[in-house]
Formats: structure tokens, sequence, C-alpha cells
């Protein structure tokens, strides 16, 4: 097992380029110094499904920050809090930037973990036939650090590390004794794996304590390379659940089968109708408003993907043809089918005809896609398929009414977001990366993930952009999620040359 998880890092690690520890920068001795502060924070379980958790987190985050001179204020919703820190030292005239962490991970099956806690960290290097290998965390204190070592713990990279890299980048602000050259606002998010369901309403009911110029998002794993990288925008995303009725109990596919229809051959050839065989939406105006001109489609080649090797890393022979490249794909709305049940399998298989199946399917949005509009689009087909939609379960009397019936519902919208390259925010950023690592960062116009940091870009009005700091192959929501070191040390100093370079 453990050889298999070294075969598969490294497959997911395609590319990435090795980078030294910058241990020349002012950044580097509280980089260090906080690596057992980070342990710390892992320590602490953070499945959002668990109040009383998350409630020791917000207790140990709002103690860190009112230490580093902020002021909190919790930011009460029906379930858990934000945290909301505002930077004591106020400066006048000055603009002020948000900057957004979240703090929860994803659940944890223990019994697919290579450690005996997935919340207590563990260091591990490489060994050649061996895998990953734990060693002592003492050695975080030797003279020279490996950057390709891993710290494994749930939300090493996603997205607790994040937030200490930020603690750690102040820690060398305050020892140089420099000041910030802008007003600062931290917002913590304790919700996010969940989907931030009541962020919203929470931004809306604090919009002027939230007030801000610009939006700085630290989340999300850097282009595949591990090189400085941006993001200018992230997908949008809502779900959809088909269920399509057959007869009202499963059937004996002996005295049945050829006779009663089949809700699991019916909801194949449903979606089957919705995409051609090269996986574009066959659905009518569902790319409506989107047109990559000549500028676009240059930015996006001038992305450093290998194509190759991506699909080495997928393990497919061939790809959907939305879009020329994997970057094009990334700015249209997708239509995906994340799960599809119907009667039993494996050892549970039986001879009948199902009497239901059902169809999970997610719908990723871009700025130019309205998701309402969408889901709208996907009903509208089903109708012309010949399908009675319902909201609810079918009676016998409406059973016989209608020869299609499913019952279709979805959850709410979470819009996609775009800042443009050469925006004040857009260039700001470029230019401070740029300067602290001496070259230009890899530039994503679109990540291909979801961020729940809609509501403070419409709500606020403000531009937003993501500066992704770890490793791309770390195993985010799965077991053995881990952080490079080296990512670490980078996030540090990405972070402290954001914070001393002026936002004009």
């Amino acid at each position: 097992m453990q050889k298999y998880l070294v075969l598969l890092l490294s497959i997911l690690y395609v590319g990435a380029q090795a980078q030294p520890i910058d241990t020349k920068h002012s950044s580097y001795r509280h980089a260090r110094a906080s690596l057992s502060k980070l342990k710390t924070l892992l320590a602490i379980p953070n499945d959002a499904n668990f109040k009383e958790d998350i409630e020791l987190n917000v207790a140990w985050c709002t103690e860190q920050l009112e230490q580093y001179g902020f002021s909190t204020s919790r930011l009460e919703t029906p379930s858990v809090p934000l945290l909301l820190g505002n930077y004591k030292k106020q400066l006048k005239g000055k603009p002020t930037v948000l900057f957004y962490f979240h703090i929860d991970g994803q659940p944890v099956d223990a019994q697919f973990w290579f450690q005996e806690n997935p919340y207590d960290a563990v260091l591990k290097e490489q060994q050649e036939a061996e895998g990953w290998v734990d060693i002592d965390w003492a050695r975080l204190e030797e003279k020279k650090l490996n950057p390709e070592w891993r710290i494994f713990a749930r939300s090493s990279s996603d997205d607790k590390s994040p937030f200490v890299m930020f603690l750690a980048a102040l820690d060398a602000l305050n020892a140089e004794g420099k000041s910030l050259p802008y007003n600062l606002k931290i917002i913590l998010d304790f919700e996010e794996e969940k989907g931030s369901p009541n962020l919203a309403q929470a931004v809306r009911d604090n919009k002027a304590a939230l007030a801000s110029d610009a939006l700085l998002i630290y989340d999300g794993p850097k282009h595949l390379r591990n090189e400085p990288t941006i993001a200018y925008g992230a997908r949008g995303i809502t779900t959809m659940s088909i269920k399509v009725f057959g007869p009202t109990y499963p059937l004996h596919s002996g005295h049945y089968g050829n006779y009663a229809p089949n809700p699991a051959l019916r909801l194949a050839k449903l979606l089957a109708s919705m995409k051609d065989e090269e996986g574009r939406v066959l659905i009518s105006g569902y790319y409506d408003g989107i047109e990559l001109d000549e500028k676009t489609k240059a930015i996006l080649a001038a992305v450093p993907d290998d194509e190759q090797a991506l699909r080495l890393k997928l393990g497919v022979g061939e790809v959907d043809k939305v879009g020329n490249s994997y970057q094009e794909a990334l700015q249209y709305p997708s239509l995906n089918i994340r799960g599809f049940a119907s009667g039993w399998v494996g050892k549970e298989a039986r001879t009948i005809v199902p009497a239901t199946a059902l169809a999970e399917v997610d719908l990723r949005l871009v700025v130019e896609s309205d998701g309402a509009r969408l889901k709208q689009l996907v009903r509208q087909h089903i109708e012309a398929q010949g399908y009675h939609i319902m909201d609810s379960k079918p009676n016998a009397r409406e059973r016989m009414q209608h020869e299609k019936i499913c019952q279709i519902s979805s959850r709410g919208v979470t819009d996609a977001f775009r800042t443009d390259f050469d925006s004040d925010l857009g260039i700001w950023v470029f230019n401070t990366i740029k300067k602290g690592f001496g070259a230009a960062p890899i530039r994503l116009r679109t990540m291909g993930g979801t961020l729940p940091t809609s509501p403070f870009i419409n709500t606020l009005d403000v531009p937003a952009v993501i500066v992704p700091l770890v490793n791309s192959d770390n195993n985010q929501h799965s077991p053995n999620e881990n952080l490079r070191l080296g990512n670490y040390f980078d996030g540090v100093k990405t972070i402290y040359e954001l914070m001393v370079s002026p936002l004009k």
C-alpha cells in the first residue's frame, strides 16, 4: 500500500519543479519557528459536522489573531460562526484588503490513513523502495531542511497551513519593524467544506464590517509545475438530482423483463441525450455567451500545461473536446454525472427490474453562465424527451397518467467570478510575486474548482484574486492529505511579499 501511495503521488506531481528553500529570505527564520504552531492547529479536529470541534478552532484562531494585534468579531450564523479580524493599526486614506482563509476540513476515515491519527501531523520522507516513511518531527530542527519532506495530516494543505503561513509572515514583518502599507482584515470560514451554506447571508448582514477594496483568497493548489501561481477566477457550481421511476417495487427480471420499463436504462438514455460522443453538451443554449477571442486564447495558451503528462495523471487515452486544451475546457460550463445508482451490484446483485434510478449531476459554472438558467435548460431538455417532471415521489394515479416520470431536486447556486489580468489588483499581485521570486508567476484565467467566496465579491463589490500556495499533489479531501515542506516556506514568503508591497 505504501508503494501505491508513492506511485500515486509521483503521478499526480508530473512536471513539478523541485525548488530549494530560500534560506536567505527574511521570513525564513519565522517560517521555521511556526511549524510547531502548525502542528498544534492541525491537532484540533475540524470537521464542520461537529460544532464542538469547530468552536475549539474558533477559540484558537481568536487567541492568535488577538495576540497579533487584531480585534476580533464572531459573525454568528445558524450553524457555526465566521471570525472577522481587524488589524488595529489603521491607516487613513489607505485601501483595505480582506484576506480569506478557511479552517475547517473534510471528514476523515482513519482506516485509510497511513498513520494512527489523521489530525496528529506526521513528518515523512520518500525513500526508494519504501515509499513515504515516518521521520522524527525533531528533524525540523536540523540546520538543513529537505523541501521534499511532507507533513501528513488532515487540512495540512486545505486550508489550515495558509493561515499559519500568514501568522509567520506577520512575525517577520514585526521583527523587522515594518508596517503594513494598507489596512488589513481577515475573515476565517469554518464551513467551507460544506459549501459555506450561511456565508452569503452573513456577508449581507455584516456588509459594513467587511467593507474592503480588494480580496485575496488563500486557498487551492499551485499549478502542476509547482511554480508561483495566481488564479484570477474560479468556476461556480450548482447541482441537480434526477430520479426516474419504473415499477412501484423491484420486479423479478425473468417474469417482467421485456415488459416492465427499466428505469436504469431510461435514465442512462436520458443522460446520454445530453452530450455528444466528444463530451460537448447538446442542450440548446447551454454555451450561449461564451466566446474566446484571440487575446483570451493567448492567455490560456501561455499556461505551461503538459497535456500528455496530464492525460498520464488522469489515466485516460483521450479527453473531451470542450475547448481545444485543458485551459480552454475550464472556460465553459460543465454538466457532470457525479453519481448513478439503481438496483444492486457486486455480491448484492439481484435479478430484478429496478424500481428507480438516480443520477446526481453537478453543473460547473463560468461567469458568462447563470446557474438558474442552466438548470432550467436541463429541465426543458428532460421534458422534451417525454418526461413528466415532479418535485416529489409520484402516487399511483400519477404513475398511470404519465408514461415517463422523473423527480428533480436541486441546490442553490454558487456563482463563478473572474478578475481581469490587467486590473489594478491583478497587476499588483502579479508584480509583487514576480519581484519576490524573480520570475513571472503562472497566471490562470479560471481555477477549475469552486470557492464559496462569490458573496464577498458580489455583495461587497470588490475584485478578488486567488493565491494558491500548496503542492498540487496534496491529496486534499482524500486520505493522506499532505503538505510539501518547500511549499510551506514559499507560502510564508509569498504572503510576506504581499504584505510589504503597497497597493495603489
